[in-house]
């Protein structure tokens, strides 16, 4: 079945579109407080469709995406109780309330961390509202740890180029049933 080709089509599509980098904005921002789909599932084909512009789009996704850590951490600190039986419901209970040990561990490490963590960073984004960490470390390490890993995507993105292209053109349905068998594997480990 050649789903993700035709995923894969549809998104170089959207990618050349003009106001894509409004959309990567847009997408960045809502991930990193509520949405739950990484704004690298745009920032990667935008930077394969235009590589000349990879650091401007990790940009774009670094800044909009720590604008939205600040609304994640605004709910947390002053809409917790509403939200939480969303947090349950979703099933990120148990991330959050590893987001919260990490905080009591590591505190301004966690932030960081949370750039390249499996846990969604809206989680840290939230737990970071809900015990008040300081606003301007909050700030920073989600700059460095957001702008970490999208200037990474970006420039291996932008490093492999036309081969990388070529490559997932032509293996973009193997790799997608790859990674959906290895998420519900690891779905049901954790659950285990």
């Amino acid at each position: 079945m050649r789903i993700f080709s035709k995923l894969y089509e549809r998104m170089m599509v959207w990618a050349e579109h003009r106001l894509a980098p409004w959309y990567l904005a847009i997408l960045s921002f809502a991930e990193s407080s509520f949405f739950p789909i990484p704004p690298d599932v745009m920032l990667a084909p935008m930077t394969l469709a235009k590589p000349h512009k990879a650091w401007h789009y990790a940009l774009i996704t670094t800044i909009a995406s720590v604008l939205g850590g600040m609304l994640g951490y605004l709910i947390g600190m002053f809409a917790f109780e509403m939200i939480e039986p969303l947090i349950h419901k979703a099933g990120y209970w148990a991330r959050f309330e590893r987001a919260q040990q990490w905080f009591s561990e590591w505190g301004f490490w966690a932030i960081f961390l949370a750039g390249f963590s499996p846990i969604p960073y809206k989680v840290f984004t939230i737990a970071a509202g809900v015990i008040s960490m300081a606003v301007p470390p909050f700030l920073i390490a989600s700059l460095i740890g957001r702008g970490g890993r999208f200037f990474l995507v970006a420039g291996i993105i932008a490093w492999g180029g036309e081969r990388m292209e070529q490559g997932l053109r032509r293996y973009i349905d193997r790799i997608g049933w790859i990674l959906i068998v290895a998420v519900v594997t690891l779905y049901f480990v954790i659950k285990a």
